[in-house]
């Protein structure tokens, strides 16, 4: 597949331990005896069966060359939980050490790698320093936001200042879940992680897509460029299309700053999707959201990827033609990222 299409990973993970982020902080937080972000005790890897470990250049550069990929775009493991950490300065501390360690051990080490910017939502005007921070001294590409653990939704207010300057910044922005505090997403009645990872990203994902939506940050933001990972994209015109009809009948009391049908924001081109190879319906749904706003992702390393086979089966899907393969595989992550 590599020799018929370029191919981007739109969201790949680190797997990075606590030494390697202290390395970057200030001693008083290294000799702190917690972990750095809230961890849980769920068997991922089914005792070692399912998954593997990527804590380097090395490690993802080894992975890119056997899966054929010409860039990666990494995001955190635990990094993931980032929106569950309580104490601001160690958020603070947490997100610059993450910057710097991508920055230093990855896009230094090959060109071929890009990192994703974590900032502390948990003190915005810290926030907004550290994102540009991020994004014009160390070329970071894109901003995480954490669907989960944070006590306000991503639409408030209180974070439109991150959102203003990512605007200006022309830095996209990521909504990732994790499958920790299951409250969050429905998910705290289940008692297997086969239940609970099922609801986790899907339901966070429409939970914060509501919520930026309906508090108006699509609209008061009109270049923002906002990706939804890891689940899935045929959900989209459920959802969106769910939300005109609640938009239609109470909008305009109940979500004044939302001027338009939320499909159409989805409609600008503006608001991207990943595509998993599961989904029976990614022709249909690129028919509807255009295939220019749908991305392919490996999930590398985590237990649940299916990398590089992946490649292989959405390249033989006969819902998609060559063009929107094209897109799928690597110029719809080139326009999210500005990537060239």
């Amino acid at each position: 597949m590599a020799g018929t299409y370029e191919v981007i990973d739109a969201d790949g993970h680190i797997t990075e331990e606590d030494a390697q982020l202290k390395k970057y902080m200030p001693e008083k937080y290294v000799k702190r005896v917690a972990t750095l972000t809230p961890r849980d005790s769920w068997d991922r890897s089914l005792s070692g069966k399912l998954g593997t470990r990527a804590r380097d250049a090395k490690s993802w550069l080894d992975a890119m060359d056997k899966g054929g990929l010409s860039t990666a775009v990494l995001y955190p493991t635990n990094g993931l939980s980032v929106g569950w950490i309580r104490e601001p300065d160690v958020a603070v501390q947490y997100a610059r050490a993450w910057n710097n360690f991508c920055s230093e051990e990855f896009q230094k080490v090959s060109p071929r790698l890009k990192c994703v910017a974590l900032v502390p939502f948990q003190d915005v005007p810290e926030a907004v320093k550290e994102l540009r921070r991020a994004v014009k001294d160390l070329k970071l590409v894109g901003l995480m936001l954490p669907a989960v653990g944070l006590r306000l939704p991503l639409g408030h207010e209180s974070f439109w200042p991150i959102y203003e300057e990512a605007e200006k910044l022309d830095c996209m922005v990521g909504v990732h879940a994790t499958v920790r505090g299951p409250h969050y997403f429905a998910g705290d009645m289940f008692d297997q992680f086969i239940e609970v990872h099922t609801l986790s990203h899907s339901f966070a994902q429409m939970l914060q897509a509501c919520s930026m939506m309906f508090r108006g940050v699509f609209d008061r933001f009109p270049k923002l460029r906002v990706a939804f990972m890891e689940a899935g994209c045929s959900w989209a015109p459920y959802w969106f299309g769910r939300m005109n009809e609640e938009w239609e009948k109470r909008g305009e009391v109940e979500a004044p700053m939302c001027k338009k049908k939320p499909t159409d924001y989805l409609n600008e081109g503006r608001i991207y999707f990943h595509a998993e190879d599961y989904e029976p319906m990614i022709g249909a749904t690129a028919e509807i959201l255009t295939h220019k706003v749908i991305y392919y992702a490996s999930d590398y390393p985590h237990w649940d990827t299916e990398f590089p086979e992946n490649i292989e089966h959405l390249g033989r899907r006969e819902d998609l033609n060559d063009e929107a393969k094209k897109w799928l595989f690597a110029e719809s992550a080139k326009r999210l990222y500005n990537l060239s």
